[in-house]
């Protein structure tokens, strides 16, 4: 009987010490895993035509950092462009925007302020918002100092206002999706909206353009309810089917908002 109990005592406290040692090791894990999923690159998936995509995180969590990636459940588009540099197509992308009277959000970075004021100007002459999409184009998900996140704004904010004589709109799309928490916080506390968005495909490739049937079969079937949509106007294939596209849209329904009505809602 004595034997009996010693060997208990003797599981028990060994029992103890796996315990100490795992809950310390539970909790390093722990503390360790939410910060390396703070860092993701925004991606999304559909799972049924004509309805809204999910993404990395949703609409809800998104809204406490005043970041949005889908506008509002109805017929809606905001559409959007991401410029790094002017390589001749934005001119016939606004020429058709204005014949169908469309407002566009124009995401641009330093290079592109710096070389193509004029259009920086015509962009908002004509109504269209322009948004900040950092001056040098980093991965900011691999910027750690506030300091360092604000002069990359900053920087755009200034040379916007040396060409247009305004305070640019207080709107941030991240280069290439690239996020983390603590940049989406950062932002916010800077009076930043982010912006990412629902629908898109691959335009950006200047020399391996997809073609008009391969843009459309990516670009009508998953259109859906309040979809911010990622274009690139470097694209010579967005440039070219543009007014058919828009035209097409508006023949299923949908009308077009100044990416501020997502922000605002």
């Amino acid at each position: 009987m004595i034997i009996v109990i010693r060997r208990r005592h003797w599981i028990a406290a060994l029992l103890c010490a796996v315990l100490l040692i795992a809950v310390p090791l539970f909790a390093l894990t722990a503390d360790r895993t939410p910060a390396a999923a703070e860092i993701s690159n925004w991606g999304l998936s559909f799972h049924t035509a004509g309805e809204p995509p999910r993404g990395n995180a949703t609409a809800e969590e998104l809204e406490t950092y005043n970041a949005y990636f889908l506008g509002r459940d109805e017929k809606v588009i905001y559409l959007t462009f991401d410029a790094g540099f002017e390589n001749g197509h934005t001119p016939a992308i606004l020429d058709t925007l204005k014949k169908h009277d469309v407002p566009a959000a124009f995401f641009l970075v330093g290079n592109y302020l710096e070389t193509a004021p004029d259009l920086v100007r015509r962009m908002v002459a004509e109504g269209h918002t322009v948004g900040n999409h950092t001056y040098h184009h980093p991965d900011m998900s691999a910027i750690g100092t506030r300091e360092a996140f604000t002069a990359e704004l900053a920087e755009t904010e200034t040379k916007y206002k040396e060409i247009t004589g305004q305070d640019m709109p207080k709107i941030y799309r991240p280069p290439q999706g690239k996020y983390s928490v603590q940049n989406l916080q950062m932002a916010k506390e800077l009076g930043y909206a982010t912006v990412f968005w629902s629908l898109a495909y691959v335009d950006w490739y200047q020399d391996n353009q997809p073609d008009a049937e391969e843009a459309f079969q990516k670009l009508l079937p998953r259109m859906h309810n309040g979809a911010v949509v990622l274009l690139h106007s470097t694209s010579a294939t967005n440039a070219a089917i543009l007014d058919e596209l828009l035209t097409r849209w508006k023949e299923a329904g949908y009308r077009f908002a100044p990416i501020t009505e997502l922000i605002e809602a």
